[in-house]
C-alpha cells in the first residue's frame, strides 16, 4: 500500500472535501501552510497545494495575493457546496446510461407529499422562464 508520511494513502477526492472542511471553517483565506497545518494528517506541502490548485481550477476555490503565494477561500457557503455535490451525485447516477426514465420514476415515487410539492413548484418555475 502506498504510504505517505506514515499515512496510508487517501480515496479519491477525501483531501480535496478535507482541505474545504478547512477552508469552510475558517473566518478568513488560508495559504498552503495554513491549510496543511489545519489537516488532522500530515501531508507534503505539495500534496496540499496540488489539492487547492485543482479546487480552483474547478470553481470550487476563490484566490488572492498573500505575499509570494495565494490564500483560498471557498465560493460558496458551506450548505451551498453541500448542495452542488449532491446534485452533481444525481447527475451523474442520470448520467451512468442506466434507466434514466425508470431512476426519475423510482426517485419521485419514494419522494414525501412535501418533497413532491417542492418538485413540482421547481418544475412549474423552470417552465415559466
Amino acid at each position: 500500500m502506498d504510504e505517505q508520511r506514515g499515512q496510508a494513502r487517501r480515496s479519491s477526492g477525501s483531501l480535496e472535501r478535507a482541505v474545504l472542511d478547512v477552508l469552510a471553517g475558517s473566518s478568513a483565506p488560508l495559504t498552503v501552510p495554513e491549510v496543511r497545518d489545519a489537516l488532522s494528517v500530515e501531508l507534503a506541502y505539495t500534496t496540499v497545494q496540488t489539492a487547492l490548485v485543482r479546487l480552483h481550477a474547478k470553481g470550487v476555490l476563490a484566490r488572492e495575493r498573500s505575499g509570494r503565494s495565494f490564500a483560498y477561500r471557498p465560493v460558496e457557503t458551506p450548505e451551498a457546496m453541500q448542495v452542488g455535490a449532491a446534485a452533481r451525485r444525481m447527475r451523474k447516477i442520470l448520467d451512468s446510461g442506466g434507466d434514466r426514465r425508470g431512476v426519475l420514476a423510482r426517485f419521485v415515487a419514494d419522494l414525501s407529499q412535501e418533497d413532491e410539492a417542492i418538485l413540482a413548484a421547481l418544475l412549474a418555475e423552470t417552465e415559466n422562464e
